[in-house]
C-alpha cells in the first residue's frame, strides 16, 4: 500500500488541542455566554447573592456524569468556559483523560467552587461537552469497525458553521483523521466543477488537472469520479487521490484492481465516499481502498447525554 500523502495543515496534525482550536473555542464560548446570560442569571443571581437565602460562603462539588457510554472529548473547552466566565473561582478535577471511554453513570469530571458560577455555567459546559463527546463517540464506532484494515477514516467539511476546528478535533480524539479543513487547504475537483466546465465547453479532464497544477504547484490534488470511464481518465492524469463517489462494492474492487494494474511511477490514493453507513463500512474497507470519508461523523452525530450531578455542599473552607 502506498504511503499516505496528507496536507501539512494544523487541522491534520495529530489529535492535540492547539492554538487554532482554542481560538475557535473562545469565539464560540463568548457567543454562547452572550446568548445564555444577556442580563445575568435571574435565578442564581437572586438566590446566591451575599444577602440571599443561599448567600454566605458555600462550596459545592458537582460531577459531570454521562448517562450512556461514549468517548470523552472537550475537557479543554470546559476549562476555558469556566476560566473566561468565572476566572479563579472554581477548580476542575479530571477523573478520566481526554479520549477515554466513558461508562454510563460514572463521573468523568468534577467542578468545585461557589454555587453561583457552577450553576450559571452548567448548561453552557454541558452543551459543548455533549456535542464534542457525541462526535468522538460516533467516530470511535466507525474506527472500531475497520480496526486492523489498512485504511484511513476521514471526516468531511460537513460541519456546523463556526464549529469546524472543534468538530474536526473531536473526530481526531475519536480515532479518525481530518480531510481538508477549508477550500484553501487542497484541491478537490468535484462533479459540479466538471459539470459546469463541460456545459461551457471548456476543455476536458486532463486540461482541468493541468490548469489546477499550474495554479497551485505542489498542492495535494484530488478528483471526484462517479463511474468507470471517469476513473480511467483520472488514473491517467497527474492527481494525488481519486474520490470514488457512491460506487458499489463491486466497482470499488474494480477500481482498486485498475489502480494496481496501472504501471506508473506514481499511483493515486483511492478514497471511497458517499453516504457510507456503519453496517457497510468494513465491506468497503476490505475492497482495498486507501481512505474512506464519512460526512456523518460530524453532520449526524447525536450529542452524548451528560448531566451535572451535585455531589456535596458545605460551608466554604477558611470562610
Amino acid at each position: 500500500m502506498p504511503a499516505q500523502k496528507v496536507l501539512s495543515h494544523p487541522l491534520l496534525a495529530g489529535s492535540s488541542f492547539g492554538a487554532k482550536e482554542l481560538e475557535e473555542a473562545r469565539w464560540l464560548i463568548d457567543r454562547a455566554l452572550a446568548e445564555d446570560l444577556p442580563e445575568g442569571d435571574l435565578t442564581t443571581d437572586a438566590l446566591f447573592a451575599a444577602d440571599g437565602p443561599g448567600g454566605g460562603p458555600l462550596e459545592v462539588r458537582a460531577a459531570f456524569t454521562p448517562r450512556a457510554p461514549g468517548i470523552l472529548c472537550g475537557l479543554p473547552v470546559v476549562r476555558e468556559i469556566f476560566e473566561r466566565a468565572a476566572p479563579g473561582e472554581v477548580r476542575l478535577v479530571d477523573l478520566v483523560g481526554e479520549g477515554s471511554r466513558l461508562e454510563a453513570r460514572r463521573p468523568c469530571l468534577e467542578v468545585i467552587g461557589p454555587p453561583a458560577p457552577v450553576l450559571r455555567l452548567e448548561r453552557t459546559a454541558l452543551n459543548f461537552l455533549g456535542r464534542l463527546c457525541g462526535i468522538a463517540t460516533l467516530t470511535r464506532r466507525y474506527a472500531d469497525e475497520i480496526e486492523g484494515l489498512p485504511v484511513l477514516l476521514l471526516d468531511t467539511r460537513k460541519t456546523t458553521p463556526g464549529w469546524r476546528r472543534l468538530e474536526k478535533y473531536a473526530v481526531r480524539v475519536g480515532g479518525g483523521q481530518n480531510h481538508r479543513g477549508s477550500l484553501s487547504d487542497g484541491i478537490l475537483l468535484k462533479d459540479n466543477h466538471a459539470g459546469v466546465l463541460r456545459a461551457a465547453g471548456r476543455g476536458g479532464f486532463r486540461h482541468w488537472v493541468a490548469a489546477l497544477r499550474q495554479a497551485s504547484p505542489g498542492v495535494f490534488l484530488e478528483v471526484e469520479v462517479d463511474g468507470r470511464e471517469e476513473l480511467q481518465l483520472a488514473l491517467e492524469a497527474d492527481v494525488d487521490a481519486i474520490l470514488l463517489d457512491n460506487l458499489s462494492t463491486a466497482d470499488l474492487r474494480w477500481a482498486v484492481e485498475q489502480k494496481d494494474a496501472a504501471s506508473r511511477g506514481k499511483t493515486p490514493l483511492l478514497e471511497a465516499s458517499g453516504g457510507l453507513r456503519l453496517d457497510r463500512l468494513r465491506e468497503v474497507a476490505a475492497t482495498g481502498v486507501d481512505r474512506i470519508s464519512v460526512g456523518a461523523l460530524t453532520h449526524s452525530a447525536p450529542a452524548l447525554d451528560i448531566g451535572l450531578d451535585l455531589v456535596s455542599c458545605r460551608r466554604a473552607p477558611f470562610a
